[in-house]
């Protein structure tokens, strides 16, 4: 899985509006292929640095790179045709009120002009797999928050992002949705090769999942798990050593052929 780097971040500094520095003069790689875990306290600038990746957010220091391009001097419509290889999950879900479940997660594909049978097959599949099924038709305030957040996962997922970036995912979900979002984040990065980052402060899934960390403190960023570290944070991605899923059926496999659809549209 591991190849190119994909993200690049060289000597990179932001700050809040009053002038103090969220993060200051971070640099590493990350290499196509990627899952990485990004942690800290509250406030340190996990979220930032994800919006930093995502475009959301402009550097006030430094250089970013995405798929090799520096971001810099990038028009609109060049950011645009970044973000159309990225996905993001916010803690807050983001979801569009008046739209029902299916249409949210549909939404990504009709932008990108898929026609509405191979929306109906991936949507249904997708939302089958993270536990749905039977909510296509509600709206995003007849779901709980943990329902409501796995509708963001699946609206993120469902365009097959080389980059998945992932605020808390499984903040607001049981042990055992979150086990089911976490096997599909892996099966993702297996068989796609999507690179993720995945924000979390539950220090069960750090244990549970053996991924390298990236964590934040003091406005800096230092590497963690890494199978062969050096100062610039390029990674070597140490092989997943945690439980095997419960289920043996894997509701993603089942879908793989539809996803290869979207390259193909």
């Amino acid at each position: 899985m591991e190849g190119k780097n994909i993200i690049s971040f060289a000597n990179v500094s932001t700050s809040y509006e009053n002038g103090h520095d969220v993060l200051s003069d971070v640099s590493f790689n990350i290499s196509s292929g990627a899952f990485y875990f990004l942690t800290g306290a509250s406030g340190a600038g996990k979220t930032t640095l994800l919006r930093l990746i995502y475009q959301l957010h402009k550097p006030s220091k430094g250089q970013i790179k995405l798929f090799g391009q520096e971001c810099s001097d990038l028009s609109r419509d060049d950011i645009s045709a970044l973000r159309h290889k990225m996905a993001i999950v916010f803690q807050e879900y983001s979801l569009i009120s008046h739209m029902t479940v299916f249409e949210n997660v549909a939404l990504p594909l009709r932008v990108r002009g898929f026609p509405n049978d191979k929306i109906k097959k991936l949507v249904t599949k997708t939302l089958e797999w993270v536990g749905l099924g039977k909510y296509a038709n509600a709206y995003p305030k007849e779901l709980s928050g943990g329902q409501q957040q796995r509708v963001s996962v699946a609206r993120a997922i469902i365009i097959q992002p080389s980059i998945l970036l992932a605020d808390e995912p499984t903040g607001n979900l049981d042990d055992e949705n979150a086990s089911r979002l976490m096997e599909l984040f892996i099966q993702m990065n297996k068989t796609f090769g999507t690179t993720i980052i995945l924000a979390t402060h539950n220090q069960k899934l750090l244990e549970t999942y053996h991924f390298p960390v990236i964590m934040v403190e003091n406005h800096h960023v230092a590497f963690s798990g890494i199978g062969n570290e050096n100062t610039n944070g390029t990674e070597s991605i140490r092989k997943w050593k945690g439980p095997k899923p419960q289920q043996t059926q894997n509701y993603f496999s089942q879908i793989s052929k539809q996803f290869e659809d979207i390259g193909n549209a």
